[in-house]
């Protein structure tokens, strides 16, 4: 008998090369008053905010310069409500998508981020519906196209949180693995590492059901395979499949959830300020060697592990105890560890503690100790 479980995503997905075209005919479709949410320097943004004027929209543009944070929330929000928009799109990565998420979100409603904040703020739910949401990711790695949270930080209490509700699914999620050509080879591995992670750990953690299985399975090796390829050289076979894998973990991650991984890449993403890929990847292998010890020691079944495990040695060529082996082949990578960014004054067993009680945390396939834990950092650092 099947365990009961839900499923929700976007209202509509829209994958494939080309398919970015559409964009300014969905966009319109919702409203004239669009708040654009863009990157840096994302060309598409240009070309569409010139598709969106020659068919008579208003566009208000938001910058996205970092990692979402409450002040730049603030700033959006103040944008979108004097211009009186009426449908949000952001464009860009991870955290341009959680900074529109957000906005979207809080749009209607008349007040502040940090009435809605879990733990650092009111908690508060959302008491009006968000505006309608597009959401067109350029690289390939948090999925947040698919997710119904946005990651929000919040500087003075050194911590990442989550706004979090059913109704902050995009409307439409443009995934055209066309935008993610060509991106430098530093933000591919770190996306890259992030979209792998967010589909081994729904696969592993306790909240696992049918369809997320499904979707990790096809992805997980797709996404590895196309990880070892782009660390060499471009490829737009590669780039498709990463899409597809990053596309995969949002799906799984908002209907399963995820793990020690995660658990702890929040609250050091809060600390350190490092790039949240590129922690996932950091901690992956020691986290997948504590769980999988943990999970033998207690005679739990560690099939998925070895899964997993086949998978890796498949993609990169490994053999032995493949798990362990995840740090030194980034090393040989050239991706940074923690230890860039850990100072003097960092407590690991701060830091552990906080995670435990993080929701990540919570769909870990085992309980781990803080001593595990702070051990999994230091073998990050």
């Amino acid at each position: 008998m099947l365990t009961p479980f839900t499923f929700l995503t976007a209202g509509r997905v829209v994958f494939g090369r080309g398919v970015s075209d559409q964009v300014a005919g969905i966009v319109s479709g919702f409203g004239a008053r669009v708040l654009l949410v863009r990157g840096r320097s994302v060309p598409f943004a240009d070309s569409l905010v010139r598709a969106l004027e020659a068919s008579g929209a208003q566009v208000t543009p938001v910058s996205c310069t970092a990692e979402p944070d409450v002040r730049m929330v603030s700033r959006g929000l103040e944008a979108g409500r004097g211009a009186a928009c009426n449908v949000v799109v952001s464009v860009g990565g991870g955290a341009v998508i959680d900074l529109g998420k957000a906005i979207a979100a809080l749009l209607p409603g008349g007040g502040q981020v940090l009435d809605h904040l879990e733990g650092v703020g009111g908690g508060a739910p959302l008491m009006q519906n968000p505006l309608p949401f597009v959401a067109v990711p350029t690289t390939s790695g948090t999925g947040a196209e698919v997710t119904r949270n946005a990651v929000i930080a919040v500087p003075e209490a050194g911590r990442k949180v989550s706004l979090r509700d059913d109704r902050m699914l995009p409307d439409v999620a443009v995934i055209d693995p066309a935008l993610t050509d060509g991106s430098p080879r530093s933000v591919t591995l770190s996306a890259g590492l992030d979209a792998v992670t967010q589909v081994i750990e729904p696969l592993l953690c306790n909240r696992h059901n049918p369809v997320t299985d499904a979707l990790c399975r096809a992805a997980i090796p797709q996404g590895l395979q196309a990880l070892a390829v782009l660390e060499q050289r471009e490829d737009r076979d590669a780039r498709d499949a990463m899409a597809f894998c990053s596309l995969a973990g949002g799906l799984a991650l908002a209907n399963a959830g995820l793990g020690a991984v995660h658990g702890l890449a929040g609250v050091l993403g809060g600390r350190l300020g490092a790039p949240h890929g590129l922690i996932c990847g950091r901690l992956l292998g020691p986290v997948l060697v504590a769980n999988r010890d943990e999970m033998q020691k207690s005679g739990a079944d560690v099939a998925r592990f070895d899964e997993v495990q086949a998978m890796f040695a498949g993609a990169f060529h490994l053999q032995g105890d493949v798990f362990a082996q995840i740090q030194p082949m980034l090393d040989r990578w050239g991706v940074a560890r923690l230890g860039a960014w850990v100072r003097d004054d960092t407590d690991l067993s701060a830091i552990a503690d906080e995670a435990e009680t993080a929701s990540s945390m919570k769909a870990n396939p085992c309980g781990l100790s803080r001593d595990t834990l702070v051990s999994i950092m230091r073998d990050a650092i």
